[in-house]
């Protein structure tokens, strides 16, 4: 029967599916196999102890940072919503 309220544990089902939704998204973006001597974006020499640490790297660190800033400010979505989309 349908009563127009979450049932319990609604809220922890978000949370749990959102944390699954960003492991699941890391695992995506894990690169696999030999790293790049050199950056594929700016062509500086990568640091053998950064190879050595992160399998598969293809960016030198200044490069990796900007990706970073910059899929950061372009990702995720409130699950939830805000109250007042709920109100429209």
């Amino acid at each position: 029967m349908a009563t127009g309220w979450a049932g319990d544990g609604a809220v922890q089902d978000q949370i749990d599916a959102t944390i699954k939704d960003g492991v699941q998204r890391a695992r995506t973006q894990l690169r696999k196999g030999p790293g790049l001597a050199r950056c594929e974006e700016c062509e500086a020499k990568i640091p053998l102890a950064r190879r050595k640490a992160v399998p598969g790297v293809r960016l030198c660190v200044t490069c990796q940072e900007a990706l970073d800033r910059d899929a950061r400010a372009s990702t995720g979505y409130n699950r939830r919503g805000s109250k007042d989309s709920q109100l429209r």
